[in-house]
């Protein structure tokens, strides 16, 4: 009798203990999931502004602190790299139009690297952000001629991107953060800005 007591004792201290561990992970995972939630809605919740478009508060050249971390500079906190904003606007100083899709892809793939952390839903929204803003270079291209199209559609995103990842580090980053990549939809509308509304 004694046996099925000492028995019985540590098999309800076995069970309690593992309810515990299940009720302690299960909070684990909660709190895991509104966190990321709140990455998530803060990611779909950045947009490029029209002052952003029109120059309003542009930084200071980074200078040589351009490439000493991955991150880089964002002086003016608008979450586009500094010496990215910048060469956006020495590439096309007289068309707001062609500013605005840059630098709202340019705000889209910065968001690679500055994540407080990363997983598969986090990595998604960005990727979302990222094909919503690459696709919203097409909506100032005039499609009469579709060679020229497709040409100046290119242009414009390589340009961002060739600023984007300028360094070995950053490419490495980058390729790390899309190992995490889950099967998503596209988003839209794709601009953040009324384009139609800017002067050229």
């Amino acid at each position: 009798m004694n046996l099925f007591k000492k028995i019985a004792k540590w098999a309800g201290v076995t069970i309690l203990v593992l309810f515990l561990g299940v009720v302690v992970y299960r909070g684990f995972l909660l709190n895991n999931q509104k966190k990321t939630d709140a990455v998530v809605a803060k990611i779909h919740a950045t947009k490029l502004t029209l002052d952003d478009v029109m120059g309003k508060d542009l930084p200071p050249p980074p200078g040589d602190r351009a490439d000493v971390t991955v991150v880089g500079v964002d002086a003016n906190a608008n979450g586009i790299r500094d010496d990215v904003e910048l060469a956006i606007f020495e590439k096309y100083p007289n068309s707001a139009k062609k500013r605005a899709v840059s630098l709202q892809y340019a705000l889209a793939l910065q968001m690679e690297f500055t994540q407080p952390f990363v997983n598969t839903d986090i990595v998604v929204a960005v990727s979302q952000e990222g094909d919503r803003a690459s696709l919203c270079t097409t909506e100032i291209l005039s499609r009469s001629n579709l060679e020229r199209f497709f040409k100046e559609s290119d242009e414009l995103v390589e340009f961002v991107e060739k600023l984007h990842s300028n360094t070995e580090h950053r490419q490495e980053f980058q390729k790390s953060f899309y190992d995490q990549i889950g099967s998503y939809s596209s988003l839209d509308p794709y601009c953040d800005i009324d384009y139609s509304k800017l002067p050229d």
